[in-house]
């Protein structure tokens, strides 16, 4: 009887400790309170049609060296990009003052005695490039402009600069891959792991002046121009990513009026098959042919006014499309004769224009390509009251160019990427993620954030160190006591 006692005592204090060593390392590792040691970032998205500004915040102790971001604030700013300023001095100050609004929210924020130590970092993209390709001296005159507003702020400025189109495209993959969960997953213990597999999704944007894909390549040897490795949170990553300057939805649009004034047999009275049926506009020929992406006609006269008739003719209109892109080259290129590895069978995440584009004609998320044909034809053999009756929720700016934006966004991917029927359904149109907007600055922030040097993170644990050890040492000694005495039971049990 005083065996199977000892026995029993043994088997209580074996499970207790157990118990209570599970039961300390959980609370000990969940329940950590940290005292407030953030750091900031801001980031402000230039783009050729509007400016954004971002705040983003992540614990000073950063998990394998990249920091874990996440969106405070989202700012717009009222009025054009900057590529447009320096020509109306009232949509100027209107900018301004909405820059400062947008400065003074993000100030209010970010805590007083954190302002010193806040990068603040402007990357212009597109339609800058674009400015600075025909105007070098406007746009540095634009970038010192805003250089010298930012500056004046109490916090550590970084850079104004011009984004290349390659880097506007990883930022891009990143952000998409960061949200998305497949960097970082938090594992039942509270820590942050990679994912098992690894699985990255391709993505793809397109902005009013320029459309970029980026997606990792198989081999990780692959090298090329358009190819960049990065590293984020401890791994490698092997990046294919291209930057189509003048293929914006934007810019490419001004390309096919191009050609359907120069094909016209009369230059000032023009049928645009890409608007619907009994919608007219008429233009400047500057608003056209007044950028670096068209080369002007003979005789070019900047104000002659143009006038457009729409026509709802779907064919036409996909044929005047399909006739800006150079489609000659058809294996390992995309267009343009440029290097494209295959897109498939990996999954994309479209966003920006391309989902607008998407909502317009009545689809969201992952379609089938007939749907997305199907949809889009639809959609333009409406004539204009039809259309707005049944779209009349899109501004009429915007309505009028979604005829066009879906034809082109089908030639885009389709004769463009070379994505096909079967590789169609693995494009996810969306315009967030987890309620935060998709675009490169989020990436743009957890790559730099590579170079921001780690601080220790003040936690306080809900049980001392020196009393966690020593209970530690306790249980796990009665759990080693209790074991030996059960092996040693059991072998006497069996002699």
């Amino acid at each position: 009887m005083a065996r199977k006692f000892w026995t029993y005592l043994a088997f209580f204090f074996l499970l207790a400790s157990l118990a209570a060593i599970i039961t300390m390392s959980v609370i000990q590792g969940h329940k950590r309170v940290f005292e407030s040691r953030l750091k900031y970032g801001i980031v402000i998205d230039s783009g050729s049609s509007r400016s954004t500004m971002y705040l983003y915040q992540w614990p000073a102790e950063k998990q394998n060296n990249t920091g874990v971001v996440s969106q405070t604030l989202r700012c717009m700013v009222t009025g054009p990009g900057i590529s447009d300023m320096l020509v109306d001095n009232a949509q100027d100050q209107q900018s301004w003052a909405s820059i400062r609004e947008c400065m003074n929210n993000i100030t209010k924020i970010v805590p007083a005695d954190q302002h010193n130590s806040t990068v603040l970092y402007l990357g212009a993209t597109a339609g800058m490039r674009l400015l600075h390709s025909q105007n070098e001296t406007k746009s540095n005159e634009i970038l010192r402009n805003l250089q010298n507003y930012l500056q004046s702020l109490p916090f550590n400025f970084q850079n104004a600069s011009i984004m290349s189109g390659d880097e506007e495209g990883l930022y891009g993959w990143i952000t998409v891959n960061y949200l998305m969960g497949n960097f970082l997953e938090r594992n039942i213990w509270n820590m942050w792991v990679r994912p098992a597999g690894g699985k990255m999704v391709g993505s793809m944007d397109l902005g009013g002046a320029s459309t970029q894909i980026a997606f990792t390549l198989p081999d990780p040897n692959a090298r090329g121009t358009d190819i960049m490795r990065v590293t984020l949170y401890g791994y490698e990553y092997n990046i294919y990513t291209h930057s189509f300057l003048c293929y914006g939805k934007n810019e490419a649009e001004k390309r096919v009026l191009a050609a359907l004034v120069k094909n016209s047999e009369n230059a000032t009275h023009v049928t645009n098959p890409c608007f619907n049926l009994g919608y007219n506009m008429t233009v400047s020929a500057e608003s056209i042919f007044g950028t670096k992406c068209i080369k002007t006609p003979a005789n070019y006269d900047p104000k002659q006014m143009i006038t457009l008739k729409g026509s709802s003719d779907n064919g036409a209109c996909r044929d005047v499309v399909q006739s800006i892109f150079d489609l000659t080259c058809t294996k390992n290129c995309s267009f343009d004769g440029v290097y494209q590895p295959s897109v498939g069978p990996g999954d994309f995440l479209a966003y920006a224009g391309f989902f607008y584009t998407a909502q317009a004609v009545g689809l969201k998320g992952i379609s089938q390509l007939n749907q997305w044909n199907s949809s889009t034809w639809e959609f333009c053999s409406w004539d204009w009251p039809t259309l707005t009756l049944k779209k009349g929720w899109i501004a009429e700016k915007y309505r009028k160019s979604y005829c066009y934006s879906a034809h082109y966004v089908q030639t885009l991917l389709v004769n463009g990427y070379k994505f096909n029927k079967d590789t169609w359904k693995h494009i996810d149109f969306q315009k967030q993620v987890h309620n935060t907007s998709i675009g490169w600055s989020l990436g743009y922030m957890l790559h730099t954030s590579n170079m921001i040097p780690a601080e220790a993170k003040l936690v306080r644990l809900p049980i001392a160190n020196s009393v966690f050890g020593g209970l530690l040492f306790l249980f796990t000694a009665l759990t080693i006591v209790s074991v030996m005495f059960l092996i040693i039971k059991a072998v006497r049990a069996c002699y």
